[in-house]
């Protein structure tokens, strides 16, 4: 008898180990996936501008980096609060300022800054490296949270940016926002402006989707099924169309014209060959489906039994590991999670003569794995 659903994950027609350079957008359930990679001493980028949990605004990220976008006074604000149980001197301002702190619509609150130079050189300094990075990603995985997006409403003060997509609200007001869910043909059109993006810093880069496990109970468990629903939907819908497009490279011109006039879809390939190419590219990994039908008990989710516990996380990297992996990068991973495990050892005495022999011993088994794993980097180990 089987007592377990297992999901039926087809291996990957292509590869990846630790000269993969890897990038993860998107839902916090990106950061802690990234983060399996990235303990383990894989070569990633995880969330550049913060985490960010709807598609319209990891398409917005996504396009300032492709389009090298610089940041300026226009992109950031100051946060117009005052502040509670802070001087103004705690703050940083004097004789009576505006005391908070500068964000940007786009980002986290881990690029905001006490001044706006300080906001504007964290955002240009996370894009340029991004842009960096991605020109050489051979993976991109986008994880998509939710459906439900928030908008700057019509009567902000600023007209430039009414009516725009909101990646973080910076905990002001509400009533200067707009929350609705969005449709499956918005939520197609910012993916498919996501891997057109994407696809002009690298063009071979695999873009791989999946929607995040971890439900937003805070919409009632009704709303969470349709935003996640609207997602996969999402997703479905991208994946299907380039499907068909792949099999049928023949197809009139004017009939790929027509399906882009209907407005579901934004961009289209300027070539049938270069949109067959682009399925190759496309794919997506089972996430919510693992964690709704295998790990379907309370005991894989942490204390507030929304998030996920370590070790469901463990085990989502594990299946990618197995879907996305050869056996010889299971193996090169086995090597460094030991070698990890010997050098996070505590050490009592350090200026003990055993832990320099120790430290010594570790350098040389660092050196010795980097020499046989290529792509490997333990120098901050």
């Amino acid at each position: 008898m089987e007592f377990f659903t297992k999901i039926d994950i087809p291996k990957s027609d292509f590869s990846l180990d630790y000269g993969t350079p890897m990038a993860f957008f998107g839902s916090c359930f990106a950061d802690s996936i990234s983060a399996q990679f990235s303990s383990r001493k894989f070569q990633v980028l995880s969330n550049p501008f913060g985490t960010v949990y709807n598609p319209l605004s990891i398409a917005r990220q996504i396009k300032a980096i492709a389009e090298g976008r610089v940041f300026g006074d226009g992109d950031v604000f100051q946060d117009g609060r005052e502040s509670l149980g802070a001087s103004a001197a705690d703050a940083g301002t004097a004789r009576g300022e505006t005391c908070g702190l500068w964000h940007c619509w786009d980002a986290h609150g881990s690029l905001s800054g006490h001044t706006q130079e300080e906001c504007i050189d964290k955002l240009n300094t996370a894009a340029t490296q991004a842009r960096d990075f991605l020109q050489k990603a051979d993976a991109v995985f986008v994880t998509l949270g939710t459906a439900f997006v928030y908008f700057l409403n019509v009567d902000s003060a600023n007209c430039e940016t009414r009516g725009r997509v909101i990646a973080n609200c910076h905990k002001q007001d509400p009533k200067l926002f707009t929350r609705r869910m969005i449709s499956v043909d918005e939520a197609a059109e910012a993916l498919e402006n996501i891997v057109n993006d994407l696809r002009k810093l690298s063009p071979a880069a695999k873009v791989i989707f999946t929607v995040s496990p971890l439900r937003h109970m805070a919409d009632g468990a009704h709303q969470n099924s349709l935003s996640k629903a609207t997602l996969m939907l999402a997703v479905e819908k991208v994946m299907k169309r380039w499907t068909e497009i792949a099999a049928s490279p023949s197809a009139p011109r004017n009939d790929i014209a027509s399906r882009a006039s209907a407005g579901v879809y934004s961009r289209i390939c300027e070539t049938q060959q270069s949109c067959a190419s682009r399925n190759d590219n496309t794919h997506y990994f089972p996430s919510y489906e693992i964690v709704m039908d295998e790990l379907r008990d309370y005991r894989f989710y942490d204390s507030d039994m929304v998030h996920l516990s370590e070790t469901a996380e463990e085990y989502i990297f594990e299946r990618m590991v197995d879907t996305y992996c050869t056996d010889t990068t299971k193996a090169n991973i086995t090597k460094v999670e030991k070698f990890l495990k010997g050098a996070n050892h505590r050490i009592v005495d350090t200026a003990s003569p055993a832990t320099a022999e120790f430290q010594k011993k570790l350098a040389a088994q660092a050196a010795s794995l980097e020499k046989q794993i290529p792509g490997l980097n333990l120098s901050d180990y």
